[in-house]
């Protein structure tokens, strides 16, 4: 009668182990469906920002490192643009907020200098050295690349132009068009519905914690680009892939 118990207990034991290794197998065996549509964002996560330091410095009377403080100031009234249901264009979001900047530590500065620190740099950004070689590759293999930005459309425009980074692209989609910043859920939304897809079938890229939040939540598959200085934002839902750059992120798309 013991025997029979240990028996029955190991024989039971056993069919919990193989349900619960079947589980994890089957969970690692899912994979993601291979989206018909790769979404970049633009500023930081294909053009790197890092150029405009000198420029926002010298506005700053010497203040670089307050160029992070400057891009944060400017996305955050984006969205108080969008909260409020006051569209101003992102460009003079951008001044308004190096003005802040500025206001907020001590420095003088007017609205015209102001602009010079910002307009001519922001659309002469460069790419970052690993973007064109991996767009070149995702391009190839068949994958359609678009972009959506919260930049104007002439500016983003101007952007690629300076940057060499049109011809990658099979369109781009500016928030301009529907006045709603990212990364209210709408505007995802909105570019889905101009593409045509399902929100699994599209794959955000962003080196934005807040960007990929936004996608996450409206349904997209994600990707998030650490770029320096860039973190996740620990409260949202984990991206689909977390990479250094997009070189790695080729490597994970085949």
């Amino acid at each position: 009668m013991v025997l029979f118990k240990q028996l029955k207990t190991l024989t039971l034991s056993l069919l919990v182990a193989c349900q619960f290794i079947g589980g994890d197998l089957m969970a690692a065996e899912k994979t993601l469906a291979q989206p018909k549509v790769i979404i970049f964002d633009v500023n930081e996560t294909l053009l790197d920002l890092e150029s405009m330091r000198t420029s926002i410095g010298a506005a700053l009377g010497g203040r670089e490192d307050l160029l992070p403080l400057w891009f944060s100031t400017m996305l955050h009234h984006s969205l108080v643009s969008t909260a409020i249901g006051d569209y101003q264009d992102f460009g003079k979001i951008g001044v308004a907020s190096l003005l802040m900047v500025a206001q907020n530590n001590a420095i003088k500065l007017n609205v015209e200098q102001a602009k010079t620190a910002i307009v001519t740099p922001l659309l002469s950004l460069p790419a970052h050295s690993d973007v064109k070689a991996a767009l070149q590759i995702l391009k190839d293999r068949g994958y359609k690349l678009v972009s959506l930005t919260n930049s104007s459309n002439n500016g983003v425009k101007t952007q690629f132009e300076s940057a060499g980074l049109t011809d990658f692209f099979a369109a781009r989609y500016s928030i301009e068009d529907i006045k709603i910043y990212k990364p209210d859920l709408r505007a995802y939304q909105w570019a889905l519905e101009k593409l045509n897809v399902k929100p699994e079938e599209a794959l955000m890229v962003a080196a934005h914690g807040w960007d990929v939040a936004g996608a996450k939540e409206a349904g997209l598959q994600t990707a998030f680009i650490a770029r320096p200085g860039k973190a996740l934002y620990p409260l949202a839902k984990t991206p689909d892939y977390k990479v250094n750059d997009l070189t790695e992120l080729v490597a994970l798309l085949k």
